[in-house]
């Protein structure tokens, strides 16, 4: 169920010998995110849980069943940025009914993040992905 975009990463992943060079590639996918507007660096798009700062801000195209889940992100600790392009890759342009259905420890898991992020690092992932699957819940109504 993933998109093409982090197909790619994991095919990246595949072809890169150890984990300091895909720890390097992360810090890449972050330094080529377009960085997020200071004005929207707000307490409403703050996400609690992560020890550095991360700000999630969600955008919904379109009406119902057929609206489609993007966003944007920005953190001040590079690494993170380049969670965030991971799920940025993950998550943006899925319909936002498909959001919810992604599973994203299994595909995380698929790149090897899971046995090589600190344990407050992990927390701050899965602060992430949470706001993510919350907006998206709160657009399906539920």
């Amino acid at each position: 169920m993933a998109s093409a975009a982090f197909e790619e990463i994991a095919e990246t992943f595949d072809f890169l010998e150890d984990w300091e060079e895909r720890y390097r590639h992360v810090i890449d996918l972050g330094r080529a995110m377009a960085p997020l507007d200071d004005a929207f660096k707000v307490p409403a798009t703050k996400v609690d849980g992560c020890a550095s700062q991360v700000w999630i801000m969600p955008q919904i195209a379109g009406q119902g069943r057929d609206a489609l889940f993007h966003f944007q992100g920005d953190s001040d600790a590079m690494i993170v940025r380049g969670l965030i392009a991971v799920l940025h890759a993950l998550y943006d342009g899925l319909p936002v009914a498909d959001v919810l259905g992604v599973d994203a420890g299994a595909e995380l898991a698929r790149l090897g993040l899971n046995d090589h992020l600190s344990a407050q690092r992990s927390n701050g992932v899965r602060a992430m992905i949470e706001r993510i699957r919350s907006v998206a819940s709160e657009m399906m109504g539920g």
